[in-house]
């Protein structure tokens, strides 16, 4: 069934409230982007033109942003692993960042400096490899551990990067108290995109490691000759990918802002749940979440993020995991010349909901909200590829819905 469920941004216009996205502005980004550059993996992803999809669907354009290219690691995640895993580092030898590139922070002198140090997370997959790849590249440990329901293969690529890796029969939200506890008891060093009481810095430097995507897709756009979308479609987990973008297009633009939209899956719609509450407050989600979109699997949102959404976001969404499906579909099946874009589950659910809020008649209500017409500029960002090749294989290719259970 493709249930759809949202709720309009009501406390965007209420209450008085402007969170500061200063440290989400172009110049954050750029020194965000200036520090990936070091890295000599870094080459910035494809930005996707589907005009064929866009005259199907009536729009004026649709750009996808495929982050399956990045690094290597088939997903976006590194890019906040690494850049937090360099700021910590760059504060432990009392040295601007900015002074410090990749190489050098690998380099023997520095290792001797800083000493041997463990990096631990909780992770459904791709937060997980980026932060194990980013410990092994710098000649350092990890541990990190998955929730219930993980995928074995999402593990054994976590493993590939030197990670001592397991999965728990926890749920996301306490494997992540789990690691928090491991690393308090052994010395090691938490690095989780999400907040609680006493930890903020590391999520937000996890979410302004997030910046160089869409720092790279306003560069790609004008070189192109292109204007800024007018929608952008937001998948939310803890929340730290929607809000790092949310903040650099609000420091961009103003009250010109896109339109933008929070996705969740049904079974994890934090985001969605606190916008309903109306009080301004977030609101989490118990249980096991048994949805396809592991990535986007959490229940308790991150404190930065939702003060950001809370203030800013225009629609909040949470949909049935065969929206995701169809927007796998979509992308490997593309309608020609548009190119072939493999997406995961939790990459592809933009797209499955901007074609079922087109298409469908039932979402007529949605579609008025989101102010749909031929002029619109749509930005879908896939977050993956199909970091899980088999279920991948099974959503695509047989229509299946693997449990993860």
């Amino acid at each position: 069934m493709n249930e759809i469920n949202f709720i309009i941004n009501n406390l965007k216009t209420s209450g008085g409230r402007n969170e500061d996205v200063t440290l989400f502005n172009r110049d954050a980004a750029c020194t965000v982007r200036n520090f990936h550059k070091s890295f000599p993996q870094y080459k910035p992803t494809p930005l996707h033109n589907l005009s064929s999809l866009a005259g199907e669907l009536g729009v004026a354009s649709i750009r996808v942003k495929d982050e399956s290219y990045r690094f290597g690691l088939n997903a976006f995640k590194v890019l906040g692993g690494s850049y937090a895993t360099g700021s910590y580092l760059a504060k432990q030898l009392g040295v601007p960042l900015s002074e410090l590139s990749f190489e050098k922070l690998r380099s023997g002198e520095i290792r001797e400096q800083i000493g041997e140090i463990t990096l631990v997370t909780a992770t459904d997959g791709n937060h997980g490899r980026g932060v194990a790849w980013a410990a092994r590249e710098l000649g350092q440990k990890s541990v990190v551990f998955m929730p219930r329901g993980s995928s074995p293969v999402r593990l054994q690529n976590i493993r590939k990067e030197g990670a001592d890796a397991s999965i728990t029969d926890m749920n996301y939200d306490d494997t992540v108290r789990m690691a928090a506890k491991y690393a308090g008891d052994n010395n090691g060093i938490i690095v989780q995109d999400t907040t609680w009481e006493g930890y903020t810095e590391i999520p937000l430097w996890i979410m302004q490691g997030y910046l160089t995507i869409i720092d790279e897709v306003m560069e790609q756009l004008d070189s192109e000759g292109d204007g800024p979308p007018t929608h952008v479609f937001l998948q939310a987990g803890v929340g730290s990918f929607a809000a790092a973008v949310q903040g650099y297009l609000q420091s961009c633009f103003g009250e010109e802002c896109p339109f933008t939209i929070v996705v969740e899956p049904l079974d994890a719609a934090c985001f969605y749940e606190s916008a309903g509450a109306g009080d301004g407050k977030p609101r989490a989600v118990g249980g096991f979440m048994n949805s396809i979109m592991a990535g986007l699997c959490c229940g308790e949102p991150s404190i930065i993020a939702w003060d950001i959404l809370r203030d800013y976001a225009d629609l909040f969404i949470s949909c049935s995991d065969e929206i995701a499906a169809k927007g796998m579909r979509i992308l490997g099946n593309p309608l020609r010349p548009d190119p072939a874009v493999v997406s995961g589950e939790s990459g592809a659910v933009g797209i499955g909901l901007l074609s079922s809020i087109i298409k469908d008649k039932n979402n007529r209500e949605l579609f008025s909200a989101m102010k749909l017409d031929k002029d619109s500029r749509i930005l879908v960002i896939s977050t993956e590829g199909d970091t899980d090749p088999e279920n991948y294989r099974k959503i695509v290719w047989d229509g299946a819905f693997p449990s993860v259970d």
